[in-house]
């Protein structure tokens, strides 16, 4: 009989080791603009078939590939494990689909869930309809078969499910993410407009910084361009600060697995010998931001100045500057002019060797910068369409310059 259990375990190993290995499709959604971004950490994390959408990224992964991606992936904002689809062109068909999966796999009657949808060019427009009808047709599955039915819990369910309808088509999926990974858990305090930290992260990167330079944000609100550039300079992951994911409550958890793929993380970091300084004029933000770096245990990493941008004198280029000014949404016309001429000014006058990274909804008053962009990237900050602008800041002029260096 000694051999039956040993038996047991190879059998156990080797499907344990099948199902590691096992890919299958996976979506990542993010912004609009940061596709590309995405897809380059996607392929580094071990990501295949990696296909850019529109503000989404599909993939092809294992198990190991989906807990990395919502461990490392800076801009990712969910991580959706698509499980049916199918055409729904009215309510009738989308009910009938749905009952036709059976839910006792991913769900019983001790468990919840939720579910979140949205909806595009699809004859049913109003995704809370949808997603009530979605709920029904769970709820009623599970009446008809054991008599009682699993609750609904829109904060921390066991199983958080989206719906995508569009064009009268339906893919339904698991969130593995289930609260948006820009929740990292290191901000505790936000000023008015907040910058989202998966939009943060994608603006460092897009600007091209190699971490073998300084990073400056002279007007860093509460500190989230400096902690995510921090988090980038020293190889943390973005979801080290954070505890809830939504597939570890699923069934098929894996928390050896898990442990693996957060050691893993911390196994190739370098130094970062440069210096990550932010400029804020207002006390109250300062305050904030430093409550959220100390919080981040980042408070070596990062210097906070307190002062007018005008006054600001940056660490010796070369560097990177990104910026994320008010927009018009919060200032007068007079003030945006005035503010947007002011740091233009010190652009030239004190960021010699840097290059500046500015994002605004205000088009009119970037222009008020008073320098020729050399590129233009569209984003979008919430509801507002933003340009990202890159400005090569010189000593002098740029023909100047360039005159300079004809001359070496």
């Amino acid at each position: 009989m000694a051999f039956i259990p040993a038996i047991r375990i190879d059998v156990y190993i080797c499907i344990k080791i099948k199902a590691l290995q096992e890919t299958q499709p996976f979506v990542a959604k993010t912004f609009a603009g940061l596709e590309g971004i995405l897809a380059q950490e996607l392929q580094s994390l071990g990501a295949t078939d990696v296909q850019e959408t529109h503000r989404a990224v599909t993939f092809n992964g294992t198990k190991e590939t989906m807990y990395k991606a919502n461990y490392q992936a800076r801009t990712a904002i969910r991580i959706l494990k698509p499980i049916a689809e199918f055409p729904a062109a009215n309510e009738t068909e989308l009910y009938r689909e749905i009952s036709k999966i059976n839910w006792s796999q991913y769900l019983d009657l001790h468990k919840t869930f939720a579910i979140d949808a949205s909806v595009s060019d699809s004859k049913m427009t109003h995704s809370k309809y949808v997603a009530l009808k979605a709920k029904d047709a769970i709820v009623d599955q599970f009446s008809r078969k054991m008599g009682d039915r699993p609750n609904v819990d829109t904060d921390f369910p066991d199983l958080r499910i989206n719906l995508f309808l569009h064009n009268d088509h339906c893919v339904m999926s698991f969130d593995s993410s289930s609260i948006s990974l820009h929740k990292r858990g290191y901000r505790k305090e936000t000023g008015e407009a907040p910058l989202n930290e998966v939009l943060a992260a994608g603006m460092i990167l897009l600007s091209g910084w190699d971490k073998k330079s300084n990073f400056v944000d002279p007007m860093c609100g509460s500190g989230t361009l400096l902690i995510e550039a921090a988090l980038i300079a020293n190889g943390i992951p973005c979801g080290y600060y954070r505890e809830f994911y939504g597939f570890k409550k699923w069934p098929d958890f894996d928390k050896d697995l898990w442990e693996k793929v957060k050691t893993d993380a911390f196994s190739e970091q370098d130094e970062f010998e440069y210096e990550i300084v932010g400029n804020e004029w207002s006390t109250e933000m300062v305050e904030k931001a430093i409550r959220n770096i100390n919080n981040a245990k980042l408070h070596h990493d990062i210097q906070i100045v307190h002062g007018d941008i005008r006054n600001f004198i940056p660490p010796d280029g070369p560097g990177t500057v990104v910026v994320n000014p008010p927009y018009g949404e919060r200032l007068q016309t007079k003030d945006i002019v005035g503010l947007y001429a002011k740091m233009g000014d010190s652009f030239k006058q004190n960021f010699p060797g840097y290059n500046a990274w500015v994002i605004s909804s205000d088009i009119e008053a970037l222009k008020r910068l008073g320098l020729h962009p050399t590129r233009k990237i569209e984003l979008w900050n919430g509801p507002l369409l933003c340009k990202f602008e890159k400005f090569e800041l010189y000593k002098g002029s740029k023909k100047s310059n360039y005159q300079e260096l004809d001359q070496q």
